[in-house]
């Protein structure tokens, strides 16, 4: 079997000697580190792998997810243990405390409270080229800006919260924390409610699961791993050379 060839990074500070075409989380833990803070793929949160490096010779300072970016050689690597943004606290009952609908122009309103530094968007498009994820960070931080704001949610909805459109931002906005409160204004007041997923959530208060899921529990680890591996599977995520509906 042919041995991988090593190329010389850095990881805060320190040379290693690691083999190539591994990602930088992979490269970190050959090199002996722990992500103690759990990344999404080891049992934490996506996006908890915020990466910033240089390449010898580029002045530029590059960044990315540890789990997407695969390591070159003389890369010097540095880990972000967390972004610090002001959280901010909010209560999505007070907005219809009386059960009555919202206007748009209340829970626009509700927005340039929280996070006011939204509207001080200068357009470089910065945000937009950091996202690891490929997401429009500049053009969902204008729809909210102009009060559209369910198209907004919809345009941030594969965001990580990694964190790094904030950190490169010349404005100082924190746009991910912003946009995870709009998405939780669009699926509260916004997007219609879903009949099944209503009736299904009816059936289960009613005690209509009780019994399968007591044994389900009761299950020993054989059982559950053969039940499971018969399960019925969605059609899109069929195996190739499985049955797929038209």
């Amino acid at each position: 079997m042919k041995q991988e060839a090593l190329i010389s990074i850095q990881i805060m500070g320190q040379v290693y000697e690691v083999p190539e075409n591994l990602t930088v989380m992979k490269a970190v833990e050959y090199a002996g580190y722990q992500y103690v803070r759990g990344c999404g793929c080891r049992g934490g949160i996506c996006g908890a792998c915020g990466t910033f490096y240089r390449m010898p010779g580029d002045y530029q300072l590059l960044s990315g997810l540890a789990c997407q970016t695969v390591i070159q050689a003389g890369m010097m690597i540095m880990q972000l243990p967390y972004v610090p943004v002001n959280r901010q606290v909010y209560d999505l009952d007070a907005l219809n405390g009386n059960g009555a609908p919202v206007s748009s122009s209340t829970l626009h309103e509700s927005v340039r409270s929280l996070f006011p530094e939204i509207f001080k968007c200068v357009g470089c498009a910065t945000c937009t080229r950091t996202c690891p994820m490929g997401i429009d960070v500049m053009d969902y931080v204008a729809l909210i800006g102009r009060g559209e704001l369910e198209k907004a949610a919809e345009t941030s909805f594969s965001c990580v919260m990694c964190g790094l459109c904030a950190i490169r931002c010349p404005a100082q906005i924190s746009q991910h924390t912003a946009a995870m409160y709009v998405r939780r204004l669009s699926g509260r007041f916004l997007i219609p409610r879903s009949a099944h997923l209503r009736h299904r959530v009816e059936e289960i208060r009613s005690g209509k699961y009780d019994d399968s899921l007591a044994r389900l529990k009761g299950m020993g680890k054989e059982e559950a791993t053969r039940l499971y591996a018969a399960r019925e599977r969605e059609p899109d995520l069929a195996e190739p050379g499985e049955w797929k509906p038209k």
